[in-house]
């Protein structure tokens, strides 16, 4: 049963604000807990590369570093706007900004924990370090978009948003610049401890100048719904990630997809079934919501899976430095800054269908001319795809929130939300996990055919050592002189073989929901819940 609070100084269902208070200043205190998590986002792909071999972690491993943040997201985002619901926005905003810092500066640690806790490596550490990252920033998204609707009246909310937009992107943009410049000047343990700062400020404007917000209407946590959808997508993608070492017809391999069949099928009973489901399944019965999500899905699986490999191109194969490497995706991440603002205008005279269509088919082009990068391909080889996938994405985040959310009932809008957020997630970690055992496939088929006679010379234990350092795209150290460059030459050239294959089926992905875009309708134009302040 869903129970009411009642709270002083109501906000209009528009979102006006009664309470007092600068709402500049809240977005500015909202946006650098927010800053934090997409800088982390962007410099762990430029990270990565340093990571594993400081480290010692292998593909998978670090797979698991991007995986285990992403599905850590996807599974929490709903809970955590209940949460604000339940216990205020300002205070759950809070509570994931000091956990992300706090966990951030523990990643940075993750040598010296594994050092007093013998039971966990180092990259065992660093990768639970970030799963519990994922859910601090899980709390921190819902409810900083909540925060903003309760500080600025509904005529000015759009305002709001464009700010929002703008720092978002352009913390996107500083991302791989940043992320380079400490990895090259300091380390890779700086990228995470870059965050203690920037959440110290946030957490101190946060308690400061944020006034708490409430639903009127709150609702129990689903926590048996939340551990089934979390054990059944934990089960995919370790399946997926596993099954290339396993082999797809182990018995562990098939156990674990027994074991997501299982529990994504009880999920979906006790959805039916419970009184406040965590995902409330009549949201799907409204065919435009259902595709929105298959769709926003299919786009992080598409972008996700395939940008995993290019910090390991560029650093490994092409042999840039971290900063010069974050400079070469400076052209995706700086144009979303001029895209998004671009694709609201779209959508608002074309409509949200053809615009993310266009969008989509776009986004395929992008990843094609990527399925077409040689070792050496030059900065505007490089440039010019990446920033063809901002103006190709931008429409489909931009368009995807006015179908779901639009299109969900007033009262689980919020719930809509969360759902477009995580399908997000769950796309780009099942992307990862998916065309990362693909590329590792097309290694393992490669690399013995490059290395022509060479490979007769060399063991079969040590082939298959040197298939998965290719899937770094690096040769290891230490080659004898004479045999190097044979290896070093087949290395580059498997990888490259791997990482064209998987861009070609991100590019038939996106040539997909673009047709699928086509079958949404617009969303129905709301009011906004009713909010409370206490």
């Amino acid at each position: 049963m869903a129970h009411a609070r009642t709270v002083d100084a109501p906000l209009s269902a528009e979102g006006g604000t009664k309470s007092g208070g600068n709402p500049w200043l809240t977005l500015l205190a909202v946006s650098l807990g927010v800053i934090m998590v997409m800088l982390d986002g962007t410099v762990v792909g430029i990270a990565n590369p340093v990571i594993g071999r400081q480290l010692g972690a292998s593909l998978s491993d670090l797979q698991w570093v991007t995986s285990g943040y992403l599905l850590a997201l996807a599974v929490f985002l709903i809970t955590a706007g209940k949460l604000g619901d339940l216990f205020g926005h300002k205070r759950v905003f809070l509570i994931g900004v000091a956990g992300f810092a706090l966990s951030s500066v523990g990643i940075g640690l993750s040598q010296q924990l594994a050092d007093v806790f013998s039971f966990i490596s180092p990259i065992g550490a660093l990768i639970a370090l970030r799963v519990l990252q994922g859910l601090f920033g899980a709390l921190l998204q819902p409810a900083a978009l909540a925060l903003l609707r309760g500080a600025f009246p509904g005529e000015r909310l759009n305002q709001a948003m464009g700010a929002w937009g703008a720092i978002i992107g352009l913390s996107s943009a500083a991302g791989p610049i940043v992320g380079g410049l400490l990895v090259e000047k300091v380390s890779w343990e700086s990228v995470f401890f870059i965050n203690a700062p920037v959440g110290l400020v946030a957490l101190i404007m946060g308690i400061v100048i944020i006034k708490e917000t409430r639903a009127a209407t709150l609702a129990r946590i689903d926590w048996l719904g939340v551990v089934l959808l979390s054990g059944a997508m934990f089960a995919l993608v370790w399946t997926i990630i596993k099954a290339p070492e396993w082999g797809w017809g182990d018995t562990k391999t098939l156990g674990f997809v027994a074991g997501f069949a299982v529990l994504i099928a009880l999920f979906i009973v006790w959805q039916s079934k419970a009184s406040q489901p965590l995902v409330p399944l009549s949201l799907f019965r409204n065919p435009s919501i259902s595709i929105g999500t298959v769709l926003m899905m299919m786009v992080a699986f598409a972008m996700f899976g395939a940008m995993f490999f290019l910090g390991f191109f560029f650093q490994g194969v092409h042999g840039l430095s971290p900063l010069n490497a974050g400079l070469r995706m400076l052209p995706m991440s700086a144009g979303m800054i001029v895209a998004s603002p671009l694709a609201g205008m779209m959508i608002g005279k074309v409509g949200a269908k053809i615009t993310m269509a266009v969008g989509l088919v776009i986004t395929a082009l992008s990843m094609f001319l990527m399925a077409q990068l040689t070792i050496d391909a030059s900065f505007f080889a490089t440039g010019l795809p990446f920033l063809l996938l901002a103006f190709g994405l931008s429409p489909v985040f931009v368009g995807a929130t006015e179908i779901i959310v639009g299109n969900a009932p007033v009262e689980l809008s919020g719930v809509a939300g969360g759902v477009q957020q995580s399908a997000m997630q769950v796309g780009g970690a099942l992307g990862t996990a998916i065309l990362g055992a693909v590329m590792a496939g097309v290694i393992s088929d490669k690399l013995p055919g490059y290395l022509g006679p060479a490979a007769q010379a060399i063991p079969a234990d040590k082939i298959t050592l040197l298939e998965k350092v290719a899937a770094f795209g690096k040769a290891p150290d230490g080659l004898p002189a004479q045999i190097a460059p044979v290896i070093s030459k087949a290395v580059h050239n498997s990888f490259m073989d791997g990482m064209h294959v998987a861009f070609l089926i991100s590019t038939g992905i996106a040539l997909l929901t673009a047709v699928l875009a086509l079958f949404v309708k617009a969303g129905r134009k709301s009011e906004g819940v009713q909010v409370h302040v206490g």
